[in-house]
C-alpha cells in the first residue's frame, strides 16, 4: 500500500500535467508533479507508496498539511527503489515511510546529499512468514522453518503447482523470498498476487474457508485484526546476514521506519518540513487510520479527519512553534 511538493504556476499548469488528489493513482516515476520545486509557494509533494500504512501516514499528514498550516498539497505514487531517484531530484518533497535501503540512503543521504534524513516514523517495521492462527493453533510446528516441507502439500495451489505456495503481494516490494526458498531448500514456489489488496483478498478468502496459506507479510498491517496469523521463525537474523541478495538465508530485520526530505525543501520548506520532521505516532495509531480507509472503505480525507478529530493532543506537537 503505500507522496507530494507543489507550486502552482501558470507554467506548470501549461505542462498540462495531473495534479492528485486522495492517496494518488498515477505512477509519476518517470514524471514530475506540476507543482514540485516552484519556489517561494506554500505548497508540498509528498510521494505516496501503494500500500495502506503508507498511505495513511500521507493522509494524515495531508490533512493537517492544509487545514492547520494552509499549504497545498499534492500526491503523487511512485515504487519504492524509484522514490528515492524522485526525492534527490526534487520532483517530489517527502518520503514518509521507508523501509530501509542502504544503497540509496548511501548515495543519495552520505554521498551527493541531495536527501535528508527527516527522523523516526514512530513506528517499527517487519516483514516476516505467516500462516493462519487456526493452523498453527492446529499444528503448532509449523511455525519452525524446518518443518514447513512437512506441509508443502497441504499447502499447494494451482498456481504453485507441484510445490507448496509462498503467497507474497507486489513484485515491487522488498523480498528475499525467492532466495530464502532456494537457500533454505524448501519444497515452495513464491507467487506474487500482483499488490498489496490482492493479496488481501486472497487471505481473506482462504481464512473464510479456513484454508491453511503460507504468505509474506508485514507488520504494522491492519490485516492482522480481521485475520490472526502466527509469525513462521526463519533462521535468526544478524547483522549483514542478508548483505548478499542471492546467498541470504536469515530472516527479516526488525527496522524502526524512517521519513526522508529532498536536502532543499528541508533547509528552505519552511513550516511544512518543520511539521514532517515532527510529524511521529505509533503503529496503533497507523493501524486505526489504515484500518477505516481499506477496511471501513473511507477515502483517505474522510478517514484522515476522523482521526484528527479524536487525537488533537498527539498532533498538536507536530506543529511547529
Amino acid at each position: 500500500m503505500a507522496a507530494r511538493t507543489r507550486r502552482l504556476t501558470a507554467a506548470a499548469a501549461a505542462l498540462g500535467l495531473l495534479a492528485l488528489t486522495g492517496c494518488g493513482a498515477a505512477d509519476m516515476t518517470q514524471q514530475a508533479s506540476p507543482y514540485a520545486a516552484v519556489q517561494d509557494a506554500r505548497t508540498v509533494t509528498l510521494s505516496v507508496q501503494s500500500w495502506v500504512g503508507a498511505q495513511a501516514n500521507v493522509a494524515v499528514a495531508r490533512y493537517l498539511l492544509e487545514h492547520e498550516l494552509d499549504y497545498r498539497v499534492d500526491t503523487v505514487q511512485v515504487d519504492e527503489v524509484p522514490a528515492w531517484d524522485a526525492l534527490s531530484q526534487g520532483r517530489v518533497d517527502a518520503l514518509l515511510e521507508d523501509w530501509g535501503h542502504p544503497e540509496q540512503e548511501q548515495r543519495y543521504v552520505r554521498e551527493k546529499r541531495t536527501i535528508t534524513s527527516g527522523g523516526d516514523l514512530g513506528v517499527t517495521g517487519h516483514i516476516g512468514w505467516f500462516v493462519p492462527k487456526y493452523f498453527a493453533d492446529e499444528h503448532p510446528d509449523v511455525t519452525d522453518w524446518r518443518n514447513l516441507d512437512k506441509y508443502a502439500a497441504r499447502l499447494r495451489t494451482a498456481e504453485s503447482g507441484g510445490k507448496g505456495q509462498l503467497l507474497d503481494g507486489s513484485p515491487s516490494y522488498v523480498t528475499n523470498d525467492k532466495a530464502l526458498v532456494e537457500n533454505l531448500d524448501l519444497d515452495y514456489k513464491v507467487v506474487f498476487a500482483g499488490s498489496e489488496a490482492a493479496q488481501i483478498t486472497q487471505i481473506r478468502q482462504f481464512a473464510k474457508e479456513r484454508k491453511p496459506f503460507l504468505t509474506y507479510w508485514y507488520k504494522p498491517q491492519w490485516l492482522f485484526e480481521k485475520v490472526p496469523m502466527t509469525e513462521v521463525k526463519l533462521p535468526a537474523y544478524k547483522e549483514g546476514c542478508d548483505a548478499d541478495p542471492e546467498k541470504v538465508a536469515c530472516a527479516y530485520p526488525h527496522t524502526p521506519l524512517r521519513k526522508y526530505l529532498n536536502t532543499g525543501f528541508a533547509e528552505k520548506g519552511g513550516k511544512a518540513a518543520a511539521f514532517l520532521k515532527n510529524f511521529r505516532w505509533t503503529t496503533e495509531q497507523q493501524n486505526e487510520v489504515a484500518l477505516m480507509i481499506a477496511d471501513q472503505k473511507l477515502s483517505p480525507e474522510a478517514a484522515a479527519e476522523k482521526w484528527v478529530r479524536a487525537n488533537e493532543s498527539t498532533w498538536r506537537a507536530w506543529l511547529p512553534k
